[in-house]
Order: structure tokens, then sequence, then C-alpha cells
């Protein structure tokens, strides 16, 4: 009887642990006690990765003999993986390479492919006792699906020295940066971008980097001029003005203003007034004065107006002076640059660094009803603003700035407006205007049916790029202190492309990059005098214990069977 219960009991234990087994193929449910929630998924992405059909290869380029904040990223880069892997039923599967590896199937190296797709490695300066060596590093990822092939960069930026805050926040956008191409490879078609032309807006070498690395890898991207088109077709997610210098007709803000009633977003960069680098090269001043765009009532209906103002800041880029008049120029900190400040708290400026701006304008939120503002970029507590016409002189910066006078703090520069918005025209359309939307088929809509949203921003020069030697340079890159100490790239392009994202926001993806992940660091001088003390505590203690558990056990052992004997 004993026997035949002995095997009933094992028979139960493994059909228990087979349904287990089945059951945990279809209900995946795990617990993330990490304070940040590091372990836990976006719904969005959730959703991306259940409903992933086709097979996924991902390969991972952090591979090697890599510093130890790169190990860490490799580490954490494949326990994100895991779960993605866990979520896509096994769809998605994962293998760390070398750059010098074969591209499968090819023989082309990983390295020349990813070079083809604009991926380049970081020739890391990595600090050790006996001095300083540099690495090639690729921070980077391929994902690969029916035939299509992207490269996913998971650390954005080149320079030699990185530093763990930047570590921290690459890490941080991990789930949206594979999420987001697992949903380009799942693409057929791109969202539409309209990119509005007609009104003096630069359509040259410095919209570059927000044609060609922005908008074109991910939408499809068409020019729209406003004086030619009847209206704005709905089938464009979004319309992109960047520094228009010429006035807007009545007929074009009813374009733009019926586009957005009907559920169309806006993107702004926009120029108040005349004030350009050109001039202040060649003359050494300029006067900075109203362009007249005819845009303000509009703006303002919608809940925001920009000001005839300049708005200057202590916390500011770099341009070259002639500070004695003998020719040796020296950099100095450029007031009318203002370096802006990210609102740390929306999902638009998250883990965005600061922004450059050239000229920038203030910025007031009115009183619009039904419609929510928030504050995007804005200046630092050292800030001031000038009234127009104002004289800008080269000559400014030779004499340190009165700092008195910089006693304003966090003077807007960027809004985001959400809600319902009303028409500009409403209860002010002529019969003409009327009929000629009736003639298009869409007919004059007061308000939003639905909410919508917009970004609009008062420099038209945070998402343009500058020349230097004849090449296009990254958005936020000053060409005034290329191969000096000051030379950085500011987060311009990371801001731009986020707003994009956030506007069009295809799948909701863009709730990933809400995580944030605290920086713990460890006190390096308590490390090296106590690392003697806790690597005798990790290695030695634990086999110490092994052996004194062993003794006790074989003691016990012997006086058990010595009390039977």
């Amino acid at each position: 009887m004993k026997h035949l219960s002995n095997k009933f009991l094992w028979a139960v234990t493994i059909l228990v642990l087979l349904a287990v087994n089945v059951l945990s193929f279809y209900f995946f449910s795990r617990i993330d006690l990490t304070n940040e929630k590091r372990f836990t998924i976006s719904e969005p992405v959730k959703t991306l990765l259940r409903n992933t059909e086709d097979p996924v290869e991902i390969y991972v380029f952090l591979k090697g003999d890599l510093p130890a904040g790169f190990r860490m990223l490799s580490q954490n880069a494949r326990e994100l993986l895991d779960e993605f892997k866990s979520y896509a039923h096994g769809k998605i599967n994962y293998k760390w390479v070398s750059p010098e590896e074969n591209v499968p199937g090819t023989s082309v190296t990983w390295a020349d492919t990813l070079g083809s797709l604009n991926i380049v490695p970081i020739n890391l300066t990595v600090q050790l006792k006996a001095g300083e060596k540099s690495q090639y590093i690729y921070p980077a990822a391929a994902a690969m699906s029916g035939g299509k092939l992207l490269a996913i960069n998971l650390f954005p930026g080149a320079r030699p020295v990185v530093t763990p805050d930047e570590l921290n926040k690459a890490e941080s956008m991990f789930e949206y940066d594979f999420a987001h191409a697992l949903l380009r490879l799942r693409e057929t078609t791109k969202p539409l971008v309209a990119y509005a032309t007609g009104n003096g807006e630069p359509t040259g070498a410095n919209t570059f980097d927000l044609v060609e690395n922005v908008l074109k890898p991910d939408y499809d991207v068409f020019t729209l001029d406003l004086n030619q088109e009847k209206i704005i077709p709905d089938t464009f997610k979004l319309l992109i003005l960047v520094k228009p210098t010429v006035t807007f007709t009545e007929e074009e803000k009813l374009k733009i203003d019926q586009y957005v009633m009907r559920g169309g977003k806006l993107l702004f960069f926009i120029d108040r007034l005349q004030a350009e680098m050109d001039s202040l090269q060649i003359k050494n001043q300029v006067i900075a004065y109203d362009r007249d765009l005819n845009l303000e009532d509009l703006l303002f209906k919608y809940g925001v107006r920009i000001n005839p103002d300049l708005l200057m800041d202590l916390q500011s880029d770099y341009l070259p002076f002639d500070v004695n008049n003998n020719g040796q120029f020296e950099l100095l900190h450029w007031n009318y640059f203002p370096l802006l400040n990210p609102n740390p708290n929306n999902i638009i400026t998250k883990n965005v660094g600061l922004v450059a701006g050239r000229f920038v304008n203030s910025m007031d939120t009115v009183k619009a009803e039904r419609i929510r503002k928030t504050i995007l970029l804005n200046s630092s507590p050292n800030s001031r603003t000038i009234e127009t016409p104002a004289l800008i002189s080269g000559a400014e910066n030779r004499n340190a700035p009165e700092d008195g006078a910089f006693n304003r703090s966090g003077i807007p520069a960027a809004v985001l407006l959400e809600g319902r918005f009303t028409s500009l025209f409403k209860n002010r359309i002529s019969p003409e205007m009327m009929d000629s939307l009736q003639q298009e088929g869409t007919p004059f809509m007061s308000e939003n049916l639905q909410e919508n949203k917009m970004v609009i921003v008062s420099d038209g020069d945070i998402v343009l790029n500058n020349i230097y030697k004849n090449q296009p340079l990254p958005m936020g890159v000053n060409p005034f202190t290329i191969g000096t100490q000051f030379e950085y790239q500011f987060s311009n392009h990371l801001f731009v492309a986020n707003c994009v994202s956030y506007l069009i926001d295809e799948g909701g993806l863009i709730q990933a990059k809400r995580k944030e992940f605290k920086l713990r660091m460890m006190d390096s001088k308590k490390v090296d005098n106590q690392k003697l003390s806790w690597q005798l505590t990790n290695f030695a203690a634990p086999v110490f214990l092994i052996i004194l558990f062993g003794l006790i056990y074989q003691l016990l052992r012997r006086k058990k069977f010595r009390n039977i004997g």
C-alpha cells in the first residue's frame, strides 16, 4: 500500500509540473520588485510584442572586452530582450555578435553594414591606472525580419568620454528603442508628414538633419506649398512649419486652422523677430525687428503668445570674440544663444538634455477654454528679455554682462497645447471662404470634435543644422566650437524627434519613454579602501560556511550512528 501511494504521489507531481508548464506558455506573469519598475514593460509595448507574427532576429554588438559601463549596458539589454522574448512567445530571438562577423548569408561584415545604416562606433577613451586606452565600441543592435534590416542605436552621441549619467539615460531608452524597431519592421506604409513651404521656410542643407535623420527613417515626407494647395489633406498626420519669413494671408491661416479642426497636428518653430547671424558677422551688429508674420491671432486663439522680444541667458552657448581688437579670437558665452532647460516631468522632454537656441523669443500661455498648456523648454534661473527693436552688437560680450539684470527664471520657449481647439474663424468666416471649403468637400468646422495637440516653439533655429566645411552638422552642434574643448552636441535632435513622435504617436510607443532609472553611484574611495574586506566576504565566507556545515553534518551523522550501534 505504501508503495502504491508513493507511485500515486509521483504521478500527481509530474502532472502538476506538466500543467504548470502548459499554463505558463499561455499565461505569462512576472513580479517586478525594483523601485522604478525597471523590468515592467509598458502596455503599448506588451501589445506590440503579443501581436508579433513573423519571427524577428535581433543582433546586439555589445560583445567582447568592454569597459564596465558598457558591460552593464550589455547585460541590461540581455535582460530586457528576455522579457521581450517571453511576451512575444518566442517569436523574438537574439544573439550577441562581434561587428567583425559577417551578416548571415552574406560576405559583408556587420561593421560595414552598420556604417551604411549611419551607425558609427565610439572611439572610447577608457581610464586605466596605467593611463588611458582607446577602444572602438558599437553600442548598437540590428533587427531583421521578412528580409528587412533595421539598425538600432543604443547610445546617442559619439564623444570619446562617456559619463555614467549618459549610460543610465541610454539604458532607460532601451525599451522604446527596441520596440520602435519592431514596429518599423512590421509597417507596410509610413505615416505622412507635410513640411510647409510658400512663406520663406528654409529648404536647403540646413534642414538635412530634420529631413534625413529625424523624419525620413519613420515617415514619408512631402513639401506642401500653402499658397498652391486648396486645403491641407487629412492624409497628413502632421504639419511642420519651420522659420517662416513671409507674412501669412487669411486664406493660408484658414487652411491651417481647418486642418487643426479636422484633427491635424501642428509642430511650429517660429522666429517672430528678424535677427540673423549673417548680418552680425558682416556688420558686427544687427537690429532685431518684428517679421510681421500675421500668426499672432491664430496662436493666441489656440492658447499661446510669442512675444516680440529676445531672450538672453547666462546659461548660453559660445561665440568667438575679438576681445582685444588684435585679431585673436576667444570663445565666450553669447547670451543670445540660450541653452534651454527641458521639462523633466513631461514625456517629450524627459531624459532630454539642454537644447541650444539662437535669438529665441519669450512665450506666454493665454486663456483658451478646454486647452491644457505644458511648458516644454524654458530658460535658466539667470535670464532676462529685451524689448524690440533692439540693437544686437558683437561688442556686447567684450565685458562681462551685468549679472544683476539676469534675474528672471523659467521663461518659456516651447509649449505643448492639448485639448479641443476652437477655430479662429468661428463667427467671422466670410461667405467666400465658406464656399471654397465646401467646394473641396471639407465643410467649415468651428471646433475640434475630439482632443487634439500641437507644439509651438519660439525659435526657428532649434530645428535647423549648421554647415561646416560644406557638410551639414547634426542639430545642436555649434560650428564655432568644433575642434575645441567646448565642442558638444546638444539635445535638439532628440527634442525634435520626441515632439514628432508624441504628436503622431503611432501605437502609443512613446509611453515607453516614461521610464526613469535612478543612478545609484558607489563611493569610489570606499570601494578602494574596503575592496579586500568585501572580496573576503563574498568569496571566502561562502567557502568557510560550506566547510563548517559539512563538518557539523558529519559530526551529527557520526553521533547518530554511534548511538544506533
